[in-house]
C-alpha cells in the first residue's frame, strides 16, 4: 500500500500503539484464585434472583474462584445518601475487589428492577484515577415468573459496555423460576441449570484471559490522545 491516499493523516503516529502482537498481551501470572463479585436486584424472602446466584456461587467456587455475595438490603437509592454510607462503601470494595462479576436480576414490569439498578448506579465510572468497572467480566443472569424473557439481561448488557466491562458471550434466562427449586432453595436439575453451567464456566475462562491484561485490553487511543493534549496544556500554562 504505496498510494499517498493511505497515508494516516488524522492520527497522532506517536501515540497509536502500533504494532499489535500477541507479545504485548503477556502479562505475568496471577498467583490468587479469579476474584468474582455477584449482584442480585430482589430483597424478597424467598427470592429467586438470590437462589440463582446462589447456585451459581457454588459452580463457580468448584470451579476454584473466590467468590463474593453482595447483600443489597439496606442500600439507599442513589442521591439520597453520602458515598460513605456503610453499604455504599461496602459494594465499592467488592468491586474494587473484584476481577469479575455476575448480575442477577428478576424481570419486573419488561425490565431490570430497581434494586438491580440502584446497586449498579452507586458504582462509580470513575474514582480519582481509577475506573472501577473497567476491564472487568461480566456475566448476565435473569429469572422470570412466566415466559422465558431476555429484557433485562438486554438492558444489563447495555449497562455493562457502558461501565467499560468485558461482557461474556453466554447469557441465562430462567422462566418460571418458582417451579425450577426446590424447598431447601437448590435448583433442580434441567437445562436452565446447565445453561448457568455454561455461563459460569466461560466467565471463569474470559477472567483467567484477560486479567492482568485488562489495563492494555481497554486502554483506548482516543484517551491516550486527550491525556497528551491535557498534558501539553498544563505545561504551557506554566510557562505564561
Amino acid at each position: 500500500m504505496n498510494n499517498v491516499n493511505d497515508a494516516l493523516n488524522n492520527i497522532d503516529l506517536t501515540l497509536l500503539d502500533t504494532p499489535l502482537s500477541e507479545e504485548k498481551l503477556k502479562a505475568e501470572e496471577v498467583a490468587h484464585p479469579p476474584r468474582i463479585l455477584m449482584l442480585y436486584g430482589s430483597l424478597r424472602e424467598r427470592s429467586y434472583s438470590r437462589l440463582t446466584t446462589e447456585e451459581a456461587a457454588r459452580l463457580l467456587t468448584a470451579m476454584g474462584a473466590e467468590v463474593k455475595i453482595f447483600n443489597p438490603s439496606g442500600l439507599p437509592l442513589p442521591d439520597d445518601a453520602p458515598e460513605t454510607h456503610p453499604k455504599v462503601a461496602e459494594l465499592r470494595e467488592l468491586v474494587l475487589w473484584s476481577e469479575g462479576m455476575v448480575w442477577c436480576s428478576p424481570e419486573r414490569h419488561g425490565a431490570m428492577t430497581g434494586i438491580m439498578k440502584t446497586q449498579i448506579d452507586w458504582i462509580p465510572l470513575t474514582s480519582g484515577a481509577v475506573r472501577p468497572s473497567q476491564g472487568k467480566t461480566l456475566a448476565v443472569m435473569q429469572v422470570s415468573g412466566g415466559s422465558q424473557s431476555f429484557n433485562a439481561v438486554n438492558q444489563m448488557r447495555i449497562l455493562g459496555r457502558w461501565m467499560r466491562m468485558i461482557t461474556i458471550p453466554n447469557q441465562s434466562s430462567v422462566a418460571k423460576a418458582w417451579a425450577e427449586f426446590d424447598e431447601d432453595g437448590r435448583m433442580k436439575p434441567s437445562s436452565y441449570y446447565d445453561r448457568i453451567v455454561d455461563v459460569m464456566e466461560e466467565l471463569m475462562k474470559f477472567t483467567l484471559l484477560t486479567r492482568g491484561r485488562s489495563d492494555y485490553l481497554t486502554d483506548r487511543y482516543s484517551e491516550r490522545k486527550e491525556s497528551a493534549a491535557q498534558l501539553s496544556e498544563r505545561v504551557n500554562q506554566r510557562s505564561i
